[in-house]
């Protein structure tokens, strides 16, 4: 765990991405918390539960100011448009445009043939044990961490 804590921190996948030129030109100065915004937004929105701004903060762990600099940047970039509530006119819902939808899918694309050659020894077995055991670690990790 440390280890991939560690990697996170030094921006390992972001630095193969760029070697591989895995984002377009257009998106390569874009600050990684844009695109893990869009990958928070996008994951509420394929649960019918676009967020808003104050939402999208927590989901990422993020004050709300910084949140709305990210949704700034992520809207000027054409990933991410604001839609009004239709239940609360009052409020602005989040949702990836279909260029947001596009970026995160060749991101998402990416961190799987990273794990892929990462995983490319193992047998079937093992790698069945690690999606098995890492998703129960994940869902245990936040209930102790969140407290639900």
């Amino acid at each position: 765990m440390v280890a991939l804590r560690r990697s996170r921190q030094r921006r390992a996948p972001a630095r193969l991405a760029e070697r591989r030129d895995e984002r377009t030109d257009r998106h390569a100065g874009r600050p990684d918390a844009v695109f893990a915004l869009l990958d928070v937004v996008a994951s509420a929105a394929e649960q019918d539960a676009a967020p808003t701004v104050t939402e999208a903060a927590a989901l990422l762990g993020v004050d709300r100011p910084r949140s709305s600099r990210l949704t700034a940047q992520a809207i000027e970039a054409g990933l991410l448009r604001r839609e009004a509530d239709q239940r609360d006119g009052r409020r602005s819902l989040l949702v990836p445009t279909p260029e947001g939808r596009d970026v995160l899918a060749r991101i998402r694309g990416f961190r799987c043939r990273v794990i892929a050659v990462s995983t490319a020894g193992w047998s079937t077995e093992d790698r069945a044990a690690l999606t098995r055991l890492l998703t129960r670690f994940v869902r245990d990790f936040e209930a102790t961490t969140t407290g639900t």
